[in-house]
């Protein structure tokens, strides 16, 4: 079946003046200067920060410096998954001491993350060795490791986790 184009209905002439001016405005767009300089930028542009925001260097902590950043003095939290310390700080929701996750704030939360338990028996206190993880399942494994990536992609790593006499 084959179709022929009719101008004489006012819908396709409306659309083919629509075309033709289209084409138009690209083939042979204007090069008039404008007759007043833009002024919205004047004072400023609005999404600058008041301020540089501190600047995260990578460090070794341990279980003990690790534990004053929980984000009880309003400062940064930081975590940390299978040796790796996360800057969760954005996530103050989340991991600052009302958030869901506020028990793994300035603590290693690989067991608790391995096994998406918020119980405070998932951590290991401060002035114990690390936990060595060897009696995970490699489901709980992979989780932890699900949860390394999503951490990855959404925070900063800004350090890593040893023994508190490896510092």
């Amino acid at each position: 079946m084959a179709y022929t184009l009719d101008f004489s209905t006012p819908v396709n002439s409306a659309l083919l003046i629509y075309i033709l001016f289209s084409v138009q405005k690209i083939i042979f767009p204007s090069t008039s200067t404008p007759k007043a300089i833009p002024t919205e930028f004047k004072h400023g542009y609005s999404w600058m920060p008041k301020e540089h925001p501190p600047t995260v260097l990578f460090k070794t902590y341990t279980p003990k410096t690790l534990e004053p950043f929980d984000g009880k003095s309003g400062g940064r939290i930081l975590l940390a998954i299978n040796g790796i310390v996360f800057d969760v700080t954005a996530g103050r929701n989340f991991y600052g001491p009302d958030g869901m996750y506020g028990n793994f704030a300035g603590r290693d939360a690989s067991r608790g993350m391995a096994k998406q338990s918020f119980d405070l028996d998932m951590l290991t206190a401060i002035d114990q060795p690390l936990d060595k993880l060897q009696d995970l399942r490699p489901d709980e494994i992979e989780n932890m490791k699900g949860w390394i990536d999503h951490f990855s992609n959404k925070y900063i790593i800004c350090g890593k986790l040893v023994d508190n006499d490896a510092a």
